[in-house]
Formats: structure tokens, sequence, C-alpha cells
């Protein structure tokens, strides 16, 4: 696996991050590094994203900051060179993918079809995103795909939360999973850095559990 990736999957959660605000970057990175996920995959989604990701890849250089929601190869180009060190798409672009391997850039394609995993394998990708992952299947259709595609690990993401985090991360398969109960909106929003920092822990603290560390 990817140096980058693997580093960034030794989490086992990825904060996935709207930022609508530029200014709330280095408060969030620093609740989240002080929670204990020093990692991010900031949503390209949003017109502060881009400076988002500068700032918090300039204060906290020790931090896994990535961009999410990447649909352009543009927005790739921009991305990392606001600091992103790793890139994520919703689905599956073949453009987007065989850019990135060509740059050398870590890249998350998003997947929900084994043909869909089929193409990352071609690739020789390890890690996929499985999106959206409660609404595809959740684990059942992670552990059906795993059977024939042994080489692939998933991240899977979407409607993933503190209830249901124990039937993925107990799974081998699954190098990380990819969520945003511990960073909602409505927090950033308001300016709870404390109650972020407070989720992250239990997150952290939760994944160790499970995974019995």
């Amino acid at each position: 696996m990817n140096k980058i990736l693997d580093e960034l999957c030794g989490y086992h959660i990825i904060p996935v991050v709207v930022l609508n605000r530029a200014e709330d970057a280095k408060p969030l990175a620093k609740a989240l590094c002080e929670g204990g996920l020093k990692c991010a995959e900031v949503t390209f989604r949003t017109d502060a994203a881009e400076e988002s990701i500068r700032i918090m890849a300039s204060e906290y250089p020790d931090m896994m900051v990535g961009a999410g929601t990447v649909l352009t190869t543009e927005q790739v180009d921009r991305a990392v060179r606001a600091g992103a060190k790793f890139i994520v798409s919703p689905g599956f672009d073949p453009e987007i993918v065989d850019y990135c391997i060509k740059k050398d850039i870590p890249v998350v394609p998003g997947c929900m079809t084994p043909s869909e995993v089929a193409q990352g394998v071609k690739r020789g990708l390890e890690v996929l995103k499985f999106f959206p992952a409660e609404q595809a299947g959740g684990i059942a259709m992670i552990k059906a795909m795993s059977a024939p595609y042994t080489s692939v690990r998933f991240m899977p993401t979407g409607g993933i939360n503190a209830k249901n985090l124990e039937q993925y991360l107990s799974f081998g398969k699954i190098a990380a999973c990819g969520g945003s109960w511990m960073v909602k909106a409505d927090l950033i929003d308001a300016g709870d850095f404390d109650k972020i920092r407070e989720l992250t822990k239990e997150a952290v603290d939760l994944a160790s559990s499970i995974l019995g560390r």
C-alpha cells in the first residue's frame, strides 16, 4: 500500500469535513489532532475548501489532510497545490484515477459495484472507497465483493456513525471508515470545537476497543 494511504488508514477513522469558512480550518484541525485523529478529508464542494486545506496543511504539517468530493483533474491540481496529500472521489472516474496515478498522487476512488472494483484492481489500487456505504448494501455488500477481489481493502463512507462502526471495523478488509459524526456542520458553524475534540476522542476510543488495542 502507498505509504501515505498506509499512514492514513492507520487512524481507522477518517473525518469527512465540510468547511464553509476557511477561518474554521485551523481550530478544527487543532480539535481533531488533540482528539487523536491527525487526519481529515476536506470535501471540495465549498468555496472555502481549497483555502481550508492550505491552512490545515500549513499549520499542522504532520496532519494527513486530503481532498474529497474531487470531480475534475483541475480540482486535483488545486487541491495538491494547496497541500492535499491524497485525493478521494465519490465515484470511479477513470480520468481522475489515471491522472493521479500518472502524477503519483495517492487516490481513493469511490465504487459500489464489482465492475468498479475491477477497474481499481486493474490499475493496481489497494484501497477503494465504498460509497454510499449504508445505502449501497453496507458491510454485507463489502464482504460479498471482498470474496473475489482479495487484494483490495475498502474505505466505506456514507451513513457510518458510532452506532454501526463496529460492524465495519471488525471486518479485516476495512482499511478505515470515513465519517462526519464527530465533525458535524452545525458544530463547526457554531464554533463548538471543544465538542468536536470530545467526539473525536470518543471515536478514537471506540475504534481502539473494537480493534482490541
